[in-house]
């Protein structure tokens, strides 16, 4: 290397270095409050020499001086649709608009905006080789705090995805390309595929290597023999989640904290590696940095150069999952970047909202908002296997229900009558699954996920990421409740009250 080379490459990692510093100095500095920093994670990637060819996020803007839209919502009521920007360029999401905007009615995100100058912005996820016409998330399902300000993330359940197929500037080939997200580490399930990144242009699985995209989840593709009970990050690299090397790395421990970092990096040739992190504090766990997979197809990599978010690449769409902010790069960043990019991150202050309900030990009605009628215990039944049912309110202790923490933001739902527990059948995973009551067994087919929508709320099993739904919208006395993927319609929404 020549002393000319030497030079430059010296400025570039000082460049890196005194960005890392700067943002330590801004997350930590006198008023010891979490505020934006002067370079965000665009700026990061740029100065390092590897610029975001993608930049999506409900939060916050990824480049400091990108004053422009970060998603859109659209409402029930009248199919209007709004842009909710920031609230002063670099900075944080216009939460309020959105409040005002869906006022009395559900909205839905339907686009979330590409802050570079690519302009890949994501739309709702077509049909694809195994998933039909996707939804949009609800928008005010998943409100976070960051940066001391209100926003909202992305709450992907089974049936919501986004993607776009046409994109500018992201790898192909055997391209090198880096890609990060801000997840959570607790509304996660095991069902294929919780990802953010690179995709098949068609929809359809198309072979191995023509996926780079990130996994963030509780499935097992391979053995996971040693690496605990996750959530872990995981490589879509298609045809395998991947813990690193050929699949099976007992290095990929996993990482459960409330907000998580993931992020994959793929030179494109040789090498991949998986990265996570508390997204709240910390630094960066390497879980592997090694070899391709030398299964076939995967050396050199086959990269099509779409990007999805919440699907695998053929619209497998069975998952959980929470999104906040998320990048892909041009070029493989190197390390340092990493961390200066998870030291911003961790700046900003990610924090979940107090919850106000449910007040435990209290006894509540389940209202289905399209029929009127609440969630009901079929005749009273106290045995195992009683089936669920809606029916006008009667007043008793049938259609009474408790909810008793689980951990990890989940909740067991007790019927105040039998005292026995609400229950997915078999813990099956296929839309019109049926509710039943079932003495407690402590796993996760008896567990709810409990999610505000406006006024009301979704009920979601947390084993199998389906919503408590009311059959055909029915509005009948007796009509089964049972379990589908999210529709975004009040026929799978609860007003929930004492």
């Amino acid at each position: 290397m020549t002393g000319r080379h030497l030079k430059g490459f010296a400025l570039r990692v000082g460049a890196v270095l005194a960005l890392l510093a700067g943002i330590l100095v801004g997350a930590f500095g006198a008023a010891g409050t979490a505020q934006a920093a002067s370079s965000l994670p665009c700026d990061i990637y740029a100065t390092a020499g590897t610029p975001c060819a993608a930049a999506h996020s409900t939060t916050r803007a990824l480049y400091a001086t990108y004053n422009g839209a970060l998603y859109q919502v659209k409402r029930a009521s009248d199919s209007t649709t709004l842009d909710i920007g920031v609230l002063a360029a670099g900075g944080y999401a216009n939460a309020a608009a959105q409040d005002s905007f869906c006022s009395g009615t559900t909205c839905v995100i339907t686009k979330i905006y590409d802050q570079s100058s690519n302009h890949n912005d994501l739309t709702i996820e077509g049909p694809g080789g195994n998933g039909g016409q996707d939804v949009g998330a609800i928008a005010n399902a998943l409100p976070v705090t960051v940066g001391g300000h209100a926003a909202y993330g992305v709450f992907v359940s089974p049936g919501v995805g986004y993607r776009d197929n046409s994109t500018t500037g992201i790898a192909t080939g055997s391209a090198p390309e880096g890609t990060y997200m801000v997840a959570s580490g607790h509304h996660v399930n095991n069902r294929c595929c919780f990802d953010y990144g690179n995709a098949e242009t068609s929809g359809n699985d198309t072979g191995n290597g023509h996926m780079d995209a990130l996994n963030f989840g509780t499935e097992c593709w391979f053995s996971c023999s040693g690496t605990g009970s996750g959530p872990w990050v995981e490589a879509d690299l298609e045809n395998g989640l991947f813990f690193g090397a050929n699949g099976s790395y007992s290095g990929n421990t996993g990482i459960s904290s409330e907000y998580v970092t993931a992020m994959l990096k793929n030179n494109g040739t040789t090498t991949y590696a998986l990265k996570g992190g508390n997204a709240q504090s910390g630094s960066l766990t390497t879980f592997y940095n090694g070899a391709l997979p030398n299964l076939g197809g995967y050396t050199p990599m086959q990269k099509e150069g779409a990007i999805v978010l919440g699907t695998g690449g053929d619209n497998s769409n069975g998952s959980d999952g929470s999104f906040f902010e998320g990048v892909m790069t041009t070029g493989y960043p190197t390390d340092a970047t990493d961390n200066a990019v998870q030291a911003n991150v961790t700046s900003v202050g990610y924090t979940t909202p107090a919850a106000t309900f449910p007040v435990a030990g209290t006894a509540y009605r389940l209202t289905n908002v399209n029929s009127g009628k609440v969630l009901d215990a079929v005749n009273c039944g106290t045995a195992n296997g009683t089936a669920i049912d809606q029916w006008a309110s009667l007043g008793n202790t049938c259609q009474q229900w408790k909810f008793t923490s689980a951990g990890n933001g989940h909740y067991t739902i007790t019927n105040v009558n039998s005292g026995t527990t609400l229950d997915s059948v078999n813990c099956a995973q296929s839309n019109g699954t049926a509710l039943d009551l079932w003495a407690s067994l402590g796993n996760l087919c008896q567990e709810w996920d409990v999610t505000h929508v406006g006024s009301h709320y979704t009920i979601t099993n947390v084993g199998n990421g389906m919503a408590i739904d009311v059959k055909n919208c029915g509005t009948a006395n007796g009509v089964a409740v049972r379990q589908w993927q999210q529709l975004d319609n009040t026929c799978q929404q609860w007003d929930i009250a004492p």
